[in-house]
């Protein structure tokens, strides 16, 4: 095996064996700041948050600025009976990818001074705001294009194939309070339980119709009340939501129904409702340039039959913030097989290391492809 190859994939393990939550990467900001010194003019890192940026190549102005990105987070995650932070989403792939395409360039000398590429190592993707803290640090502010990767589970995207786009559809996930009266077990005249507040807010949502042509969905992900008590009629709550959409503009309808809901809810009954916290990440924005790039990147690395078209998923991934603030960007993700199994976000996924290099490959031919090297 070629000394790239086994350096993406000791990398690889390395982040896998050593996860850690949003806002939290510090020592994976630090492992890959070591990485980027050896082979960029630049390395930036952040006082105000763990994102990490390398700078390979010429940037005189005289070519346009490529970025790629990686998220580096891990979820915190049950694990076999234990909650702890755990790489089940493979950004520990997307950034090993990443960085053997900044070993491949450096490997091609004569590439220096064509190219200029931004390697941005992305902090809480998780919780969907780390995209939003890179803009606000101008990380996007030079760039012309950008390219992103996910790795993908092996029933939509099979080992060896690869997609130019992933279409993710909207996501907006809610945090949520009842708060009302306790009461006695005997007295259920004295108070609004809020267990019964909760069921009805979910038959409610059932009952929100939209354009079925557009995938959507609303339900409770989490609803905490009661305690040792049982005698005890509960009046708050806790609660968690989860709202889909596969574009943009029905991700505006669907939330104006869910609050709307728990406002009338609220009403109707005499009690607060609040909504204490709130993470949302934007569907796709579609650009023909970039995905025409990516196109034939795969079809030069793996052969056009193993080219999807795209990939869309009601998943959702907060690079699209970077194209909705800068519209200029030319961007794109690439969808990647690699026997992913069971599935993303299972607490015990796997995937084929192999991969990992063909990752590498596709995007080194995109950067080669946007230059016309």
């Amino acid at each position: 095996m070629r000394a790239i190859e086994q350096e993406v994939i000791n990398t690889y393990r390395y982040l896998h064996n050593h996860p850690e939550i949003s806002w939290h990467e510090f020592k994976t900001t630090a492992y890959i700041k070591e990485k980027l010194k050896e082979y960029c003019s630049k390395v930036i890192t952040f006082k105000n948050h763990t994102g990490v940026i390398g700078e390979f190549g010429n940037f005189d102005g005289k070519r346009p600025v490529v970025g790629l990105r990686a998220d580096i987070d891990a979820l915190w995650q049950e694990v076999e009976g234990k909650f702890k932070p755990n790489h089940s989403c493979g950004h520990d792939a997307h950034t090993a990818i990443i960085l053997g395409v900044l070993w491949k360039l450096a490997e091609e000398k004569l590439l220096h001074d064509k190219v200029a590429i931004k390697f941005i190592f992305q902090p809480a993707e998780e919780t969907g705001d780390g995209a939003l803290m890179m803009v606000q640090n101008h990380v996007i502010d030079n760039l012309d294009y950008l390219y992103g990767i996910h790795v993908r589970p092996y029933h939509e995207t099979p080992m060896g194939v690869a997609a130019p786009v992933i279409i993710h559809g909207a996501a907006k996930n809610y945090e949520g309070v009842i708060k009302g009266e306790d009461a006695h077990g005997a007295r259920p005249h004295l108070n609004l339980n809020a267990i019964e507040v909760g069921a009805q807010i979910v038959n409610l949502f059932n009952q929100i119709h939209l354009d079925p042509t557009v995938p959507h969905s609303v339900k409770m992900t989490k609803f905490l009340a009661g305690g040792k008590s049982l005698n005890i009629i509960p009046g708050n709550a806790s609660f968690g939501l989860d709202l889909r959409a596969q574009n943009n503009e029905l991700m505006t309808t669907l939330d104006k129904k869910v609050r709307e809901i728990l406002s009338t809810i609220a009403n109707l009954y005499g009690i607060t409702i609040e909504l204490t916290h709130e993470d949302y990440v934007p569907a796709a924005v579609l650009n023909d340039t970039a995905i025409s790039i990516m196109k034939k990147a795969i079809i030069e690395t793996i052969g056009e039959s193993n080219m999807k078209p795209s990939i869309l998923t009601p998943g959702g991934d907060d690079f699209h913030f970077y194209s909705i603030k800068k519209p200029t960007l030319k961007a794109t993700m690439l969808g990647l097989g690699c026997d992913l199994r069971p599935g993303l976000h299972h607490p015990l996924m796997t995937l084929n290391e192999e991969a990992l290099l063909i990752g590498v490959n596709i995007l080194f031919q995109a950067i080669i492809k946007t230059y016309g090297l």
